[in-house]
């Protein structure tokens, strides 16, 4: 199996992953990161690559590579902390003599760095996360098309309820991922989605020197995506602010 050096970009919904997934990708250095390994289903990751359904493990995995790789030196992942317990167990299988994580991870990827993108806004997080279900739009270009919707389009409902336990979930998320870099000696980059927006060049720049690239590739990148906050997310903030 052909092993490049990669990176994990470990995070969670709505934490501006796709926008910098994309810039990365953008940069012609990095690789094509994205979810590779989403759900929890050797199913669901041979059609997301477009492999038969009888292909073995091994195989699906250096699809996988040889996809988000894209000719260039670097594998890029995107890994959400609710796909991780399947993801690792897939690895044991294919390195069982490995003794942690992180090495079934470089036996299976080759040297692997990791960047922990976090959103600190959580409120905002939650917002956007509740919104794009109830409108079923996820993303969104930078042109104002639409780029990913997954659903048909509800009535908007503000939900207190709803939002905190969102809030909470993102905030277990974060904690998950801090528990798994210390338990397997790990030291992430970390990453502020409110960095990504604000500075998209120095913070892609950033990142491709942590990954022992030019810094100078990402000068050229520009944010593909748009935000998604508007009036209503505004309303919602106030609201839950307020303690309504």
């Amino acid at each position: 199996m052909t092993k490049p050096e990669a990176y994990i970009l470990c995070t969670a919904p709505r934490s501006g992953s796709t926008l910098l997934c994309v810039l990365l990708a953008d940069t012609k250095t990095a690789g094509q990161p994205q979810s590779y390994f989403h759900r929890a289903s050797l199913a669901d990751w041979r059609a997301g690559l477009g492999v038969s359904a009888d292909t073995p493990l091994a195989d699906v995995v250096q699809n996988a590579i040889t996809m988000g790789t894209d000719r260039t030196p670097l594998f890029g992942l995107r890994l959400q902390q609710h796909s991780v317990a399947f993801f690792l167990q897939q690895l044991a299988v294919l390195h069982p003599k490995a003794p942690t994580d992180r090495a079934r991870i470089d036996a299976t990827f080759g040297p692997t760095r990791y960047i922990h993108l976090t959103r600190s806004d959580k409120l905002a997080q939650a917002i956007s996360l509740v919104r794009a279900e109830q409108s079923g739009l996820w993303h969104r270009n930078s042109d104002g098309t639409d780029r990913e919707r997954l659903g048909v389009a509800q009535q908007p409902l503000y939900d207190r309820a709803r939002l905190t336990a969102e809030i909470e979930a993102f905030q277990s998320y974060d904690a998950a991922w801090a528990n798994w870099f210390a338990t397997n000696k790990i030291e992430p980059l970390h990453v502020d989605y409110e960095a990504v927006v604000v500075d998209p060049v120095g913070t892609t720049g950033k990142i491709l020197e942590f990954l022992g690239q030019d810094a100078a590739r990402a000068a050229n990148v520009r944010p593909a995506t748009a935000q998604l906050a508007d009036e209503l997310s505004a309303k919602w903030t106030h609201l839950y602010q307020s303690g309504a």
